[in-house]
């Protein structure tokens, strides 16, 4: 059979992303490439594409399902983790110690870690989704014109969705879980340094839907460690319907600036912690401690504390001696190294790059400021736009630090460590975006689907 004719002008709408930056071919679809060309053309010869294929045709069998069947394939998978944990511990197992012999630090050590506990609270977190309502369906808005025709916008799935993260195998299954849920296949590409989880997650996953009736091709591994299996991810334009990165500021800076496939940003998290001149001070440290060394390792943690020239006599010393009872080392400005002077805090001298980082570990910079606003104009310049906090009795004073700060999310009184699909009732989060378009903040089941207009009418002509 010879091949299919071609439409006019798909060889110009196709080639886009057949190229990689770089100037030579990639391993994505070829120029002049159709849907269908791609399956002959690609497949047999790439095992990303060939998976990329499967999810596909799976995508296109789960869209359709009712509630009911994906939940029951939710509940089979929190079983089968929770019947498998003895398995799923050995394979983690063999990750931290290849991390632990290469010097990893401890902290990504933690975010690779899966203990009894974490993976009970994981079978949780699918349970949880589960109970969610379906978006699938639901009409996002709707009216009958004056000539009758009757129109609805519903929320339809993505498709297939792409998930390039590093060493957070939790995320292996919170994505699986939201993914299944909102009626999408998934391609799971997460770190080398968690691969050996990875595969025993996705097999017990894949087991599990199977079981329930569903197509294990909803949920797949991307083959590979090697980053060629990224960057063919990353070109699969066609078949990979949206790309999410979730990890460090370089792991997304490389998504976000070679993918041919559309990208939700996940952002880092330099998040600010601002102590307000009407504080109540023992809720400040409180907060400050919470946010910054319940789990540093987590993008919701405090890198930065800010404090009002008012009220930083008071507050400084209370805050150094409790950052370095929790093992904080604080990189100050002058004003902070001064007040560290009678502490038993480490303090270093700040620098451009501290008010940038995102540390990841027991580390923060902190800074007295002379205003609200001077707290805005620091956060403006230094933010990723994750999530800031502000500290304050004053309600003209959250009014404003809430209207003027542009993040993802604005605390008032309350812990950074909130900012989190699971703390925010979402039951879990497939990241956090800190992009404004599409979706914005902890990413739920809504923000997995696009929509679509029905237009009904009775025999209706314009």
């Amino acid at each position: 059979m010879g091949p299919a004719p071609r439409r006019p002008g798909s060889a110009r709408r196709q080639a886009a992303g057949a190229v990689s930056r770089g100037g030579t071919p990639s391993a994505g679809p070829r120029p002049g490439t159709t849907l269908g060309d791609m399956t002959s053309l690609d497949a047999a010869t790439s095992p990303v594409l060939a998976t990329a294929h499967r999810a596909r045709t799976a995508a296109a069998a789960i869209a359709p399902l009712p509630r009911s069947a994906k939940d029951k394939a939710l509940l089979a998978i929190a079983d089968a983790l929770e019947a498998r944990t003895a398995e799923i511990i050995t394979a983690n197992a063999v990750d931290t110690a290849k991390a632990a012999a290469a010097g990893t630090s401890e902290t990504v050590i933690d975010r690779l870690t899966l203990t009894p506990e974490r993976i009970s609270a994981i079978a949780s977190d699918v349970r949880d989704v589960a109970a969610l309502p379906d978006p699938v369906g639901e009409v996002v808005r709707g009216n009958t014109l004056p000539n009758g025709i009757d129109i609805r916008q519903i929320r339809v799935p993505l498709g297939v969705v792409g998930i390039i993260y590093e060493a957070r195998p939790n995320v292996t299954v919170d994505a699986a879980a939201l993914c299944l849920k909102s009626g999408n296949a998934v391609l799971l590409r997460g770190s080398s340094s968690a691969y050996a989880s990875n595969t025993a997650l996705v097999a017990i996953l894949r087991d599990a839907v199977e079981s329930a009736g569903l197509p294990a091709d909803a949920i797949q591994l991307v083959p590979g460690e090697s980053r060629d299996s990224v960057r063919e991810l990353m070109r699969a334009r066609g078949l990979v319907d949206v790309l999410i990165p979730r990890g460090g500021a370089s792991l997304i800076k490389t998504v976000v600036e070679e993918s041919t496939v559309p990208v939700i940003e996940t952002g880092t998290g330099n998040c600010h912690v601002y102590v307000d001149a009407q504080a109540d001070l023992d809720m400040a440290v409180d907060i400050l401690i919470n946010s910054k060394a319940q789990r540093p390792s987590v993008c919701n943690s405090a890198e930065t504390l800010l404090v009002h020239r008012d009220i930083a006599d008071a507050f400084l010393p209370r805050a150094l001696d409790a950052l370095a009872d929790a093992g904080v080392t604080v990189h100050g400005d002058a004003r902070v190294l001064a007040a560290a002077e009678d502490s038993k805090v480490t303090a270093l001298p700040a620098t451009d790059e501290d008010w940038a980082a995102e540390y990841l570990s027991y580390d923060i910079a902190a800074g007295v400021v002379d205003s609200l606003d001077d707290a805005v104009t620091h956060i403006r310049r230094w933010t990723s736009g994750h999530t800031e906090a502000i500290v304050t009795t004053s309600q003209a004073a959250a009014r404003r630090f809430t209207q003027l700060v542009d993040s993802t999310t604005v605390a008032v009184n309350a812990s950074t460590r909130f900012t989190d699909g699971g703390q925010f009732g979402f039951g879990a989060e497939i990241g956090i975006s800190t992009q404004k378009l599409h979706a914005r903040g902890p990413m739920g089941l809504p923000e997995l689907t696009s929509t679509k207009y029905i237009v009904t009418g009775d025999g209706h002509v314009r």
